[in-house]
């Protein structure tokens, strides 16, 4: 989000949350919500792809909740009024082409009516299909389509040649087929959120939600683009409680919005001028300015996500929504598994709810594998899905092999300790503290050379030089 779009949510949570009530406070955040997703959606080179980028987002949100609501659901009040504001409102954005000499809420122009048209019959056709069906089938399918479709997203070679499959159906040119052609706003976070509820819904502890809260709590326009990643039923929760926004609780959250406008528009972008990137990778040639950068690209990463963290928290405050924390002070923690306990923590407890603990407890009923293996595995395994969430690339598995390594090593290290070392001096307790802190930061540090770098003979060079191996 950009200052113009972070002003404009927080002049519109403001008026939801002074004036609204009730369910008309769900409405217009579904409102809101959904005109963002739009407003927010960067410009795409295909052609109204901003507009069927967003519409596809709602449609698989639909797709999801009449799939895990019960039948007939359809026919309640909030879910009939949830699904014409949904269906009223990207109608009225596709129509805009015919009333505004130019688009708003959209890059580029909307598409025809008739595409929409036939795009909002087949999609309901669909989404009606696939209710009728058994959720025991349903459900996975679902769960596929959403990790197939990410996998597109994240992999320059899938998603380039998804690129040159849509330029060829338009009759363009494939000649500047991009794997950048295809930005889907938020996907990787409405992923997840539709993911979780999925599983929920397989495991039996899924509570009915009704589309206006479903909807809402998928695209909430705050957490839209950078998370957190939410859980439905305490978001739900929150929707149905009243809410009246007090002095007190609008100071909380102009105090939240202002520290986060500070982490990422004064410090975040004033590090970006010199953090590490492949440029400055090949530029320069001493290991002082090399570490200079390495330190800068620490410290402009986590001022940005967690000055975007503190915006949404603040805007949702607004709104009467309580989003959960992201980041808690990871560069002082003194151990790589506390790091990640307090970096990004609701995508961590994802991995950890969704993938770690069922996973260990497969692997548990292999008697023959000994313990050190499991951990190995079950760590290793998790962080190169974390690294390939954020982009299927090598430098991206290099990165998540660096922390599973490291989580693994410091498991054992910290077993080592407790069985054969007892520490009781409170000096050498603050000393190893200290160590453990500046241990950990760099571990972390030199690991961002592959997430901030395109190549591994790139990173390669650069850890060289960190250490002073070559010129």
């Amino acid at each position: 989000m950009g200052l113009t779009q972070i002003a404009t949510s927080i002049l519109t949570a403001l008026l939801v949350g002074a004036l609204t009530r009730g369910m008309s406070r769900i409405y217009f955040l579904l409102a809101l919500s959904v005109l963002a997703i739009y407003w927010f959606q960067p410009v795409v080179p295909l052609r109204s792809f901003d507009f069927w980028i967003p519409a596809l987002s709602l449609a698989l949100v639909i797709l999801t909740w009449s799939i895990t609501s019960q039948a007939g659901v359809w026919r309640s009040r909030p879910n009939f009024i949830g699904l014409s504001i949904i269906i009223a409102l990207v109608t009225l954005i596709d129509l805009s082409r015919y009333i505004l000499p130019d688009p708003i809420l959209t890059a580029t122009t909307p598409p025809q009516f008739i595409q929409y048209f036939l795009f909002a019959i087949v999609g309901g056709a669909m989404i009606l299909l696939f209710s009728r069906f058994s959720q025991k089938w349903t459900l996975p399918v679902a769960i596929v389509l959403l990790i197939t479709i990410l996998l597109i997203l994240k992999s320059p070679i899938l998603s380039l040649q998804a690129s040159i499959f849509f330029r060829t159906l338009a009759h363009r040119p494939i000649e500047n087929a991009s794997a950048l052609d295809l930005r889907w706003l938020g996907f990787s976070y409405i992923a997840f959120r539709l993911i979780h509820v999925l599983r929920d819904k397989q495991m039996g502890r899924l509570p009915e939600l009704t589309l206006p809260e479903f909807a809402t709590y998928v695209v909430f326009f705050p957490s839209l683009s950078a998370g957190p990643i939410d859980r439905a039923e305490r978001f739900a929760s929150d929707l149905k409680k009243d809410f009246a926004l007090t002095q007190d609780e609008t100071l909380l959250a102009g105090q939240r919005i202002i520290v986060g406008l500070f982490k990422k528009f004064v410090v975040a972008d004033a590090l970006a001028l010199m953090a590490l990137n492949d440029m400055l990778a090949t530029q320069v040639r001493t290991t002082g300015w090399m570490w200079i950068h390495l330190y800068a690209y620490a410290f402009q990463i986590y001022f940005d996500f967690s000055g975007y963290t503190d915006i949404a928290i603040g805007i949702a405050r607004l709104v009467g929504i309580k989003l959960p924390e992201n980041f808690l002070s990871p560069y002082t923690k003194p151990n790589l598994t506390q790091f990640w306990n307090n970096w990004h923590m609701t995508l961590t407890q994802w991995f950890r709810a969704y993938f770690f603990n069922p996973f260990n407890r497969w692997i548990r009923g292999y008697k023959t594998i000994p313990a050190w293996m499991m951990i190995l595995v079950g760590q290793l395994a998790t962080m190169l899905l974390i690294g390939l969430w954020h982009g299927v690339t090598l430098n991206f598995i290099l990165w998540g092999a660096w922390h599973g390594l490291g989580l693994f090593l410091q498991n054992r290290w910290s077993d080592f300790v407790k069985t054969r070392i007892n520490i009781s001096n409170p000096r050498l307790q603050a000393t190893m503290q200290l160590g453990g802190i500046l241990l950990t930061f760099h571990f972390v540090a030199l690991g961002w050379v592959f997430f901030a770098l395109s190549d591994p003979s790139i990173s390669w060079q650069v850890l060289m030089k960190l250490f002073g191996l070559s010129s």
